[in-house]
């Protein structure tokens, strides 16, 4: 049987980890369903979500450059996907000029 590492550092990666994912899997898609209920983005930031998509882009260049497919998937390119709709929702329900 193997031993099971619970140091604080494994600990508080595991649960980054979870909570990164718990955040990406509930939070965001809650976010793209209110606005694809609404069919608006109103009340929603876009410098935030551009902000964010940014971030996670630079998380999957990252964990791509070391090796790291929990980094990459986790914490990067799950990120990029869920920011990535929310971004193209601002495109789709923007107010039209008349």
């Amino acid at each position: 049987m193997l031993p099971i590492d619970f140091s604080l550092i494994v600990v508080v990666g595991v649960a980054v980890t979870v909570m990164t994912i718990v955040s990406k899997v509930i939070g965001l898609p809650h976010q793209i369903k209110k606005n694809f209920d609404r069919k608006s983005t109103e009340g929603v930031s876009l410098v935030v979500y551009v902000l964010s998509f940014s971030t996670y882009a630079l998380w999957t260049l990252y964990g791509f450059l070391r090796g790291d497919l929990v980094v990459f998937l986790a914490h990067g390119a799950l990120g990029c996907l869920v920011t990535g709709i929310i971004l193209y929702q601002f495109f789709l329900y923007r107010k039209k000029i008349q």
